[in-house]
């Protein structure tokens, strides 16, 4: 999606940052991962295929991808960006006739950050992200039924169960967002702050030289 090529969302633990070529390396690691691979129902691909969905991620009108930073190691501008990723975070537009409805996927890739609020903290970030520029007004998230601490952390976050398929094998969450909801959401994450990726990225380049 290309609303959000140059955006840059700095978190208290994270930052996001545009899915970029060359994050796609390192993203290609994780994905040989049979672990990942189950939990986020993908394919393993070549790394050329991976190049190719990464500019399909940022081209195409119905995907916003971000990739997970480590806050504090990418405020070490000696630090190359690649080494600070985690994770990464999607809406997917799922309903070609309704772009309100949008379907949010978090993956923390790295072992050492699952189950320290890492991913919380993500969620949060994309829902203000979605509800502040996309105009989302009902969130999903469809999870395996055995990823069990995925589907804790969305309920936590005031998600509700809505369907479970039994052929896939997963449960479709959902979370209405009306106005009350909107508001606390902007005024729980206002101290997101959105960046100019570009400028960022030069900022850090000059410090570490």
């Amino acid at each position: 999606m290309k609303i959000n090529e140059n955006t840059l969302l700095e978190g208290h633990r994270v930052v996001l940052v545009p899915y970029n070529a060359q994050h796609v390396p390192r993203y290609h690691e994780w994905m040989k991962s049979v672990e990942l691979q189950q939990l986020t129902a993908s394919e393993p691909l070549t790394l050329d295929q991976e190049y190719d969905m990464q500019r399909s991620w940022r081209e195409d009108s119905d995907k916003c991808t971000f990739i997970i930073l480590d806050k504090q190691q990418w405020a070490d501008p000696s630090v190359e960006e690649e080494q600070c990723m985690l994770g990464d975070v999607n809406i997917f537009l799922t309903d070609p006739t309704d772009p309100t409805l949008a379907e949010l996927e978090v993956m923390i890739a790295e072992p050492s950050y699952r189950g320290r609020g890492f991913g919380k903290e993500v969620t949060r970030m994309m829902m203000f992200y979605g509800v502040a520029k996309l105009g989302i007004k009902t969130f999903q998230a469809k999870i395996g039924l055995s990823n069990e601490v995925s589907i804790l952390m969305f309920k936590k976050l005031n998600f509700k169960e809505v369907s479970v398929c039994k052929v896939f094998k997963e449960v479709t969450l959902e979370m209405t967002v009306d106005e009350d909801v909107r508001l606390r959401i902007l005024d729980e994450m206002a101290s997101v702050k959105e960046r100019d990726y570009r400028q960022t990225c030069s900022n850090r380049q000059e410090l570490s030289s």
